[in-house]
């Protein structure tokens, strides 16, 4: 008698299935991962640059100066400084077509935190 190797059709497609029901599980936590992580970046991003400003201002005799650098931006976000004076600022970071979340996150010298991000990212 000749014995046949290989997988009934029957048994392939239980694997099929159960291979759907893991990416049906896995894809969703996947998603909510990388847009924590997402959030996390840009709430980095804001305290790194809240704290250039200060150390600015340090070195300015106690005023913030529009002319301040900040180093704090990534592929995902973007951060500008506005609405700087002798002793205000805000700062946004705004997130780039390379973010799976859409809106920003932003910052004052008073601390004040908002953003259309605000509640998603525990801001």
């Amino acid at each position: 008698m000749n014995k046949q190797n290989g997988f009934t059709l029957i048994e392939l497609m239980i694997a099929v299935v159960i291979l759907g029901i893991l990416a049906a599980i896995a894809v969703p936590s996947y998603l909510q991962y990388v847009e924590r992580t997402q959030c996390e970046d840009g709430k980095a991003l804001l305290s790194s640059a809240a704290q250039q400003m200060e150390n600015c201002r340090a070195a300015n005799q106690g005023r913030y100066d529009s002319n301040c650098r900040l180093d704090s931006s990534s592929t995902i976000f973007t951060v500008a400084a506005s609405g700087v004076t002798a002793t205000a600022f805000t700062l946004t970071a705004s997130t780039t077509s390379a973010a799976r979340i859409s809106g920003n996150l932003t910052v004052n010298a008073a601390n004040t935190r908002g953003g259309s991000l605000a509640g998603q990212c525990n801001w």
